[in-house]
């Protein structure tokens, strides 16, 4: 998307717009938005639903490079996709240092735009070293889900390698963008953990049943005993119960194996 822009060099009026004015199409806008609706909605997974933004951002928005960043608990962030090697280096040399307009629209969970890396003051060694990986123009957009008390999901990441690219159509855009990425990527998460709580599960009633088989014992026993094994191990009670399935012994050195007589 091709909008008027205009670059100052912070001495006084703004030069000429770089680039002539092309009308946006609303209706171009509001199809493209449809098509990615449909997309979202039938993606596989967390995977596929980040691959399926990206992709749409490079055909929306007036941007080169495109990349997710997704927040976990702990203030962990996570590379979830990028176009492009240069957003990954981006996002790498961002995470290693813990600064940079990332950092500052997660943390903040507000909209970063940086006109042009060459005369960025606020992050000025990150911006030289993405500007001589040819990248000029930064618009980091926050995910975020809910009004009150709202979670911030990550990031969305737009790149350019032209100084002043985003004008206040494509922020506008990348807003909305964010908004049907932040629902669609909580849904994707929430419906990941709803699987893993499932397979979880299934796999403690799995180990439960051998525990109560071998030792002739009941359920809240067999149960008891996978979770004592789990906090003297500090190990997950999923990962306590594979473990059991998959060598028949209890995660801890000495231990018996399932085939001798239980743990007290």
């Amino acid at each position: 998307m091709m909008v008027a822009m205009e670059h100052s060099d912070g001495a006084g009026a703004p030069d000429a717009p770089l680039e002539p004015t092309v009308a946006i199409d609303h209706q171009e806008v509001a199809d493209a938005f449809a098509r990615l609706a449909i997309e979202l909605h039938d993606a596989d997974g967390l995977v596929e639903t980040v691959d399926a933004v990206a992709q749409f951002a490079l055909q929306a928005l007036n941007c080169s490079y495109a990349g997710i960043i997704l927040s976990h608990r702990g203030n962990r962030a996570e590379i979830a996709a990028v176009t492009d090697p240069v957003v990954a280096e981006a996002y790498e040399m961002q995470l290693a240092s813990d600064n940079g307009p990332l950092v500052t629209s997660l943390r903040n969970r507000a909209t970063v735009l940086i006109r042009d890396t060459t005369t960025e003051q606020r992050w000025p060694e990150w911006a030289g070293k993405v500007a001589a990986l040819g990248v000029r123009s930064v618009l980091d957009v926050p995910l975020i889900v809910g009004s009150q008390r709202s979670q911030t999901v990550g990031v969305l990441g737009l790149y350019s390698p032209t100084p002043d690219a985003f004008g206040a159509d494509d922020e506008a855009v990348a807003h909305i963008l964010a908004r049907h990425a932040s629902v669609a990527l909580a849904t994707a998460r929430q419906e990941a953990s709803m699987a893993q709580a499932v397979d979880a599960r299934k796999l403690v009633g799995q180990a439960m049943g051998i525990l109560m088989e071998r030792f002739a014992i009941d359920g809240d026993r067999a149960f008891a005993i996978l979770k004592r094994y789990s906090q003297d191990t500090n190990t997950k009670l999923r990962d306590v119960a594979q473990q059991l399935i998959d060598t028949r012994k209890l995660p801890a050195t000495g231990h018996p194996s399932v085939n001798s007589r239980p743990p007290a």
